[in-house]
């Protein structure tokens, strides 16, 4: 990732193809250790393209992939089956219950922790 950052933050400075000595610099100038393989892997991969048509590329990928959101719903739903059939029996189960009577109260007590 540090690899890929390096690379933007060239492109995005003006220099429209880094080299390996452009990316090592970027990410020694914060300290950051470069890693020869995995630079060579990037320029390799990217070679001869140019970067906004391949973020484009990356973007309409991800547009395709489900992101969440009725997932948690149907897995908080409950014990088995479907999130559906759970929610519709949680009313009916708040129904049912009664509000329990307190045997003691804090008055009985003759203290409180909120004293």
């Amino acid at each position: 990732m540090r690899v890929v950052a390096a690379y933007l933050l060239a492109v995005l400075g003006g220099n429209s193809k880094p080299s390996s000595d452009d990316i090592k610099s970027i990410l020694g100038s914060v300290g950051a250790d470069a890693d020869d393989e995995k630079i060579d892997f990037l320029l390799s991969q990217l070679d001869g393209k140019d970067i906004t048509e391949v973020i484009a590329s990356g973007r309409e990928k991800f547009a395709s992939v489900p992101s969440g959101g009725g997932v948690a719903v149907a897995v908080s739903g409950g014990g088995g089956g479907g999130g559906a059939p759970a929610a519709a029996a949680e009313p009916e189960a708040k129904k049912e219950e009664k509000p329990e009577e307190k045997e003691e109260s804090d008055e009985d007590m003759g203290f409180s922790l909120f004293d």
